[in-house]
């Protein structure tokens, strides 16, 4: 039965670049040309990825106006799905790990994770599923034709665990290409069956593979090392700054419980002017409405910090209400 009802907002919406910024092919610079937006359901909800895409502009190069999209685009959704890597790994989990038929998938997706899927979409992403772990290059002659024309490989390598206990779907892409090289099922992410894992792919490919883009995790840098030692490894950015702005994030939010404190006296200044309905009542319950409106607007960390817009936000309440007061002929400094 197909969905009869357009998906709610996303929750969070993150903003994806490339983390290259020359054409692949050319070496020039590639241009930021526009926007794709997208809309993945995972197991932690709704998803809205904002796309930043670029594209070669050099006629004489084989990849004219050919969009490079951002490499972190992967590891959200395979191409053209709505839904995420992380809930085809867990399909995957529940059907070889559990037994369940389709019908009981559908089940548990929608009662316990509060998926809003149908039968036939299970059955879609259980194919899917099968088609990833059967994914060999060596056996691929069209994913050998694209490298092979390409003439390079940038990959990139992403770990799905869908629940704690569950096998990890790990999947290796082409961030070129934007295809899938690689995937495979481990009850682990050891250093080991990760390199066996790049010694697989590089091993089949009959190109070399230019550039790895992985988050940080310890035992991925260990099996790249291992496996390519003379290729660059890029981290993920995102998990980079976030992680960088760990200690920053912990500050700002101890600022923000601070701040909040001095701004919850806000329920009795209504209460006095509820019952009113002159102009000066409206102008209270209008700063009253910003102060709340301040208090509840998170910024994204790691790059919003929301103490620091909650500051800047009463900072200009406060000095609002100065320039009230100075026309109104009361003292700037009210306890006066």
């Amino acid at each position: 039965m197909a969905r009869k009802a357009a998906r709610g907002e996303a929750a969070r919406v993150k903003t994806l670049t490339t983390l290259r910024k020359n054409c692949p092919e050319c070496g020039q610079g590639m241009w930021a040309d526009y926007d794709n937006r997208r809309t993945i359901t995972t197991l932690a909800g709704l998803i809205g990825l904002r796309l930043k895409v670029r594209r070669c502009h050099n006629e004489q190069c084989s990849r004219y106006l050919q969009p490079y999209r951002p490499e972190a685009e992967g590891r959200y959704a395979l191409p053209q799905h709505e839904f995420g890597l992380d809930v085809i790994a867990l399909i995957g989990a529940l059907r070889y790990g559990e037994h369940l038929s389709v019908p009981e998938l559908h089940q548990r997706l929608v009662g316990q994770y509060g998926l809003p899927i149908c039968q036939r979409t299970v059955t879609n992403l259980l194919d899917r599923y099968d088609k990833l772990l059967a994914v060999s290059l060596a056996d691929d002659k069209r994913l050998k034709q694209i490298t092979n024309d390409q003439g390079r490989v940038i990959l990139a390598l992403d770990g799905l665990q869908p629940d704690v206990g569950h096998e990890v779907l790990w999947v290796l892409r082409d961030c070129i290409s934007e295809e899938i090289l690689l995937a495979r099922s481990l009850l682990s992410g050891r250093e080991e069956d990760l390199a066996g894992l790049i010694r697989t792919v590089a091993k089949a490919l009959d190109v070399p593979i230019e550039g790895v883009v992985s988050d940080g995790q310890n035992s991925i840098r260990k099996a790249v090392a291992a496996a390519l030692p003379r290729v660059s490894h890029q981290l993920c950015h995102f998990h980079y700054l976030r992680e960088a702005a760990r200690p920053i994030y912990e500050a700002d939010r101890h600022a923000k419980k601070e701040l909040k404190k001095r701004v919850r006296g806000v329920r009795p200044i209504e209460r006095d002017v509820e019952d009113r309905h002159d102009n000066e009542a409206e102008v209270v319950r209008g700063y009253c409405a910003a102060v709340r409106s301040s208090i509840t607007d998170d910024g994204r960390p790691p790059l919003e910090a929301s103490g620091l817009k909650l500051h800047g936000r009463l900072k200009a309440i406060s000095r609002s209400l100065a320039r009230l007061a100075e026309k109104r002929g009361y003292p700037k400094n009210w306890s006066d």
